[in-house]
């Protein structure tokens, strides 16, 4: 493989960061000022009663059909890079959750489901590193 990029691959590059940047920033500002993100996202304040539970929703397919495709491709270095990240988020959760309601259950579920990220981000590392 061609270690240079071609113009082509340097503009998806630069678009697709800038995506990320984009998504980052409306990320911080959910938690930095719930509120005014949830009325520029387009929500009602305060959100009506599913309104964050739809939101939620469509994040959690995406994400799902995106591990799906990665998996399904054998992209194992972008596979371990979101799991890894997701085991990060899950942990994160679990810490919302202990805070929020601190129902055993769901911190388990939660811790749990950072464990099985983490080691499936390992294995996913070690694929792409025995493919090359």
């Amino acid at each position: 493989m061609n270690a240079k990029f071609r113009p082509a691959d340097r503009w998806v590059q630069a678009l697709a960061i800038a995506a990320g940047l984009a998504l980052l920033v409306i990320g911080v500002r959910f938690f930095a000022v719930p509120h005014q993100a949830a009325r520029f996202f387009g929500l009602a304040t305060p959100p009506g009663q599913f309104d964050l539970h739809y939101v939620v929703a469509l994040r959690d397919l995406w994400l799902a059909l995106m591990l799906i495709g990665l998996a399904a491709l054998r992209e194992w270095r972008a596979l371990s890079l979101s799991l890894g990240l997701g085991a990060l988020v899950c942990f994160a959760d679990a810490a919302i959750v202990a805070s929020s309601s601190g129902r055993g259950s769901a911190i388990a579920f939660h811790v749990a489901s950072g464990i099985y990220c983490a080691t499936l981000a390992y294995a996913s590392h070690s694929r792409s590193r025995n493919s090359h």
